[in-house]
């Protein structure tokens, strides 16, 4: 191997290039194909790849097929320079944040990706259940993770995707494409000439937790209480050892050291007839969570021949996630037909239906009825098994256990009584007719439906710590999305000149309805019916719907196959929008030159080379009826209420200008493929909430101002070290970097931060000019000049009056690496990636340390006295400073050290590198499958988040919170963890 191709295959080893998944295609000979692959671009139109004048990447259905678990679209993280899933720790379903380049907006829940399959964008409505994830003693409910339209797409029937990353490549979808655009291909038969062919995949999973916090389990429950002899003690209630220290969350209490001490007796309820041993139980917590289970069957069926291809398919995924009494179930059925009614008229359709049910669903947050809430609070001297009778004797459904605090749910409770169900069908479909008018000029009509039909109930029993009388919750939840479009398009050679030319038009139509029941209060314990309320809130839905009605047009030029010009524009009319202001108009332009052409400079060492260039325009509309002030509909029959947003009738499209340059090169007979791409986003006139003074009769009003900046750099890497007739190595690698910047803000914060989104009460994004988005402020420790942390004379830390900047919830840079082997039948591929720096906030953290929860809050407490002395200074009178000598108890140390409004304390690195999936397949030979009449057969074992590296004290670094519906990155407030995953499957052809 030459030197030269060695630096560059170690390097990519290293993560300092990235990979090109698109060059991925089989060998011939030593030779790999993949420079003239077609991509499929905006308005599902095909193009080749060499004339693109912007960044794209394919994802084959075989990657997304490989490590299979319950959420597919987490097969994507790692393998896309620029592409971020995050999910927020909430349960099976995992709704995913899916991100291109980072953030362009300050509204944090508007900085998704346009989400197209078969050329049906989907919504982006997602429904919450209206409450925070920060909730304990709030007396309402908390959020839960009811899944997304991306995620209910079933992966066997993915043909391929391909990612739109910037503006311009996505600029013909309008406002929705101004964040880039995931474009999702089905299946369809056309491969398959001349005969039928059924395809089988079946897989089998199994879920474990990845990562523990370091609980302690040396001392129990209590709070450093000492009896009349000065030695510590714990009792269960009044006894004759003391007053009674079992009801307190903290840790603090006596070493367990073989002592005996009145405990939780649950023979009796109560206070045990004797003293008991004193003694932890170490898998109190963990014994809890089982071993999660899904089984997915799929089976598909496909024919074509000269005029018709045809597919069907169906499957059926069964989960039990690894929170008892928890999961989902999922049937998907899709249907593709295309047809030639003769050699000017061609007719499609494709139809895929999903149904989710779930009699139970996971729910997140720090709430007294979360299961996060109870892991956090349960002490090291409690069994679990305590817990599983649920009700208290004599008193089901009427009164629960949790002997040791009235705020704390049962685990079991919360798991077999606080039900939240849903039955959710989604349907999205689309017919196309394409006919050729002329030699050179076709037309191509599309309507495409996106329907969405959910039910939805959640279930709180009598005693429960918000709803002491119960609570019964129902909703119905519509949408309904329907796109039309028109394209005309012609095509024509002059020469070595060549023209595409298209003009169009959309009308897109969407409407959403939600109807929301709630019984506060059952007059019957255990009887779940509106009609046994005690008190019924009826909420009617209100209208909440929006019509874009949009022209486009679009001309790509080519100069003897070398030379690549596009330009499009569109302009939009936006029902959003006031009437003089409705009307927005945007264009792009891009340019592709092969280089190695051009100069002719194409030889075995470098076989291509290509410069992109490209800039866009791109407009935005705003939120539903913000023009004019509209009535709320009231709990209370028959009233409404008065709207607390002031709107705005002047409002202006968000503007968006993208400029990206690249590129592409390949040498060594096509083995290595490197990609460089930069980019520069300005984002002016953002729609922004901010706040007004009560007196005006609103709290809130919305205007345009702002502008934001993002660059971005982006290095791809595709190596075949090795390829031959029985050998092959393949290695795919990717890194990515995002800076953004806030240029301006609105006049009315005169130099202050705009606060884009907080989390808890705690956490703040504050957005400042100069600053960037994802920019944490909270209140930290107060530092002398030489960097020491300043205490009070109270032997506690000082305490600030201002918020500082903590950190940056996202990222310096990113990073992927996958590898594949292949050996005669045997295939081994395994993919790690990781991300540096950035930082998260744990309200979890806060509270076990402050709890006495954690292995790090073991220092100092064998101190004499008990007591800790914070490494620092005191500040003295005349401003100078000495160490601070004060000492004071272990459990009011840590308890203000790690308070939850000190920000910076509870505040981590999130670097991490993991073992994001591996697989091992083998492909078993023509002799042994051709006596079964299957044409192929495949076994494979696989894993997903088989290992991680990290600092992170929780969970999972990848942290994020579910606040309503909205999740926030760089924020755990009561996260569930992440599964680790193995499992087998099985791939038959027939």
């Amino acid at each position: 191997m030459r030197k030269e191709t060695q630096k560059l295959l170690a390097l990519s080893l290293l993560g300092l290039f990235s990979c090109n998944l698109t060059a991925q295609q089989k060998a011939k000979k030593d030779t790999i194909k993949g420079i003239d692959e077609v991509v499929v671009t905006a308005l599902g139109i095909k193009r080749q790849d060499k004339s693109l004048g912007y960044s794209t990447q394919t994802i084959k259905s075989d990657e997304i097929l490989q490590t299979q678990n319950n959420n597919w679209a987490q097969a994507l993280e790692g393998k896309v320079a620029g592409l971020k899933i995050q999910t927020a720790g909430a349960g099976p379903l995992g709704t995913s944040r899916i991100t291109l380049r980072g953030d362009i907006s300050m509204n944090m829940g508007n900085n998704g990706a346009l989400i197209v399959v078969d050329g049906v964008p989907l919504s982006e409505k997602r429904t919450g259940t209206g409450t925070s994830a920060y909730g304990a003693g709030s007396g309402g409910d908390l959020p839960i993770d009811y899944g997304d339209s991306f995620n209910s797409i079933n992966p066997d029937d993915i043909e391929s995707i391909s990612i739109l990353k910037g503006p311009t490549a996505s600029a013909l979808y309008g406002s929705r494409g101004s964040r880039g655009a995931i474009m999702i291909t089905t299946k369809s038969g056309k491969t398959r000439k001349g005969k039928v062919q059924v395809t089988l995949n079946s897989y089998s999973s199994y879920d474990t937790v990845l990562k523990w916090p370091d609980y302690q389990y040396e001392y129990g429950q209590g709070t450093q209480q000492k009896d009349k002899n000065g030695n510590y003690y714990y009792s269960y209630g009044a006894s004759a050892d003391g007053v009674n220290t079992g009801s307190t969350s903290s840790a603090f209490g006596p070493k367990f050291d073989g002592q005996y001490y009145f405990q939780y007796d649950p023979t009796v309820e109560g206070q045990s007839l004797e003293r008991k041993l004193w003694r932890p139980y170490k898998n109190n917590i963990k014994d809890f969570w089982q071993v999660g289970s899904t089984y997915s069957n799929s089976l598909s069926v496909e024919h074509s021949n000269e005029s018709t291809a045809f597919r069907t398919s169906l499957s059926y995924l069964n989960n039990e996630w690894m929170m008892p009494n928890t999961g989902f179930n999922r049937l998907n059925a899709a249907l593709s037909v295309d047809h030639k009614l003769s050699n000017r008229l061609k007719i499609g359709t494709k139809v895929n239906f999903s149904q989710t049910k779930s009699d139970n669903l996971p729910a997140t947050g720090y709430n007294n009825q979360s299961i996060s809430y109870f892991m956090i609070f349960q002490n090291p001297n409690v069994d679990l098994e305590w817990y599983k009778p649920i009700w208290k004797k004599g008193q089901e459904q009427v009164d629960q256990i949790h002997p040791f605090s009235s705020y704390i749910d049962n685990p079991y409770l919360i798991a077999y009584e606080n039900l939240n169900s849903t039955n959710k069908k989604i349907l999205t479909g689309n017919i196309n007719i394409n006919y050729q008018l002329a030699k050179n000029l076709d037309v191509a009509y599309k309507t495409g439906l996106e329907w969405s039909n959910e039910f939805r109930t959640q279930r709180r029993p009598w005693s429960s710590a918000n709803y002491l009388k119960g609570y019964y919750r129902e909703q119905y939840i519509r949408y309904f999305d329907l796109n039309n479009d028109i394209l005309f398009t012609y095509k024509n050679t002059f020469g070595d000149f060549g023209l595409t030319a298209s003009a169009g038009g959309n009308i897109r139509y969407h409407e959403y309805t939600m109807n929301d029941y709630r019984a506060i209060g059952l007059n019957k314990a255990g009887l779940y019916q509106l009609s046994n309320a005690t008190s019924l809130d009826s909420k009617l839905p209100k209208p909440n719907d929006n019509q874009v009605n949009s022209m486009y047009a679009l001309a790509n030029f080519s100069y003897k196959d070398m030379v690549f010009l596009d330009v499009t524009a569109r302009n939009d009319w936006s029902s959003t929008l006031p009437s003089h202001n409705r009307s927005y108009f945007y264009p792009s332009v891009s340019s592709s030159f092969i280089l190695s052409d051009i100069f002719k400079l194409k030889s075995d060492n470098l076989n291509f080379w290509k410069l992109r260039l490209s800039w866009s325009k791109v407009g935005n509309d705003t939120y539903n009826y913000m023009l004019e002030k509209y009535y709320e509909n009231s709990v209370f029959a028959g009233s409404v209420e008065s709207p607390l947003l002031y709107p705005n009738p002047e409002l202006r499209p968000e503007m968006i200008t993208n400029i990206e340059g690249g590129m592409d090169f390949t040498i060594l007979k096509n083995r290595l493929n490197f990609n460089f791409t930069a980019y520069q986003n300005n984002s002016k006139d953002q729609t922004i909430i901010i706040p007004v003074l009560y007196e005006t009769g609103y709290n809130r009003r919305i205007i345009n101002s702002g502008e934001l900046r993002n660059r971005g750099i982006e290095l791809s890497l595709n190596a075949y070290p090795v390829k031959n007739k029985n050998f092959s190595w393949n290695v795919n690698a990717n890194w990515s970097m995002n800076r953004n910047k806030i240029l301006s803000l609105p006049e009315e914060f005169n130099g202050q931060p705009y606060t884009m989104a907080s989390v808890g009460g705690v956490v703040y994004y504050n957005a400042v000019v100069g600053g960037s988005l994802g920019d944490i402020y909270g209140y930290g420790l107060m530092y002398s000049p030489d960097g020491q942390v300043i205490y009070g004379s109270d032997g506690l830390t000082a305490k600030p009056t201002e918020m500082k900047k903590i950190g940056n919830a996202y990222p310096k840079w990113r990073a992927g690496l996958q590898n594949e082997f292949k050996y005669k039948n045997i295939t081994v591929s395994f993919s790690f990636d990781g991300q540096y720096k950035g930082i998260a906030y744990s309200q979890s953290h806060h509270k076990m340390s402050e709890q006495g929860k954690l292995t790090h809050t073991l220092a100092g407490r064998d101190n004499p006295g008990g007591l800790i002395v914070g490494q620092g200074v005191v500040q003295n009178p005349d401003g100078s400073f000495s160490p601070n000598t004060k000492g004071v108890p272990v459990s009011a140390y840590y308890g203000d050290y790690y308070r939850r409004a000190n920000v910076e304390t509870n505040s981590f690195d999130t670097s991490f590198i993991k073992l994001r999936d591996a697989r091992i397949s083998y492909s078993f030979p023509k002799s042994v499958i051709e006596p079964l009449k299957v044409t192929d057969l495949t076994l494979a074992l696989f894993g997903r988040n088989l290992w991680m590296w990290t600092k992170f004290p929780l969970f999972d670094p990848e942290a994020a919170t579910l606040d309503d519906s909205t999740i926030t990155p760089g924020v755990e407030i009561g996260q569930l963890p992440t599964a680790r995953t193995v499992g087998i499957q099985l791939n038959v052809k027939f």
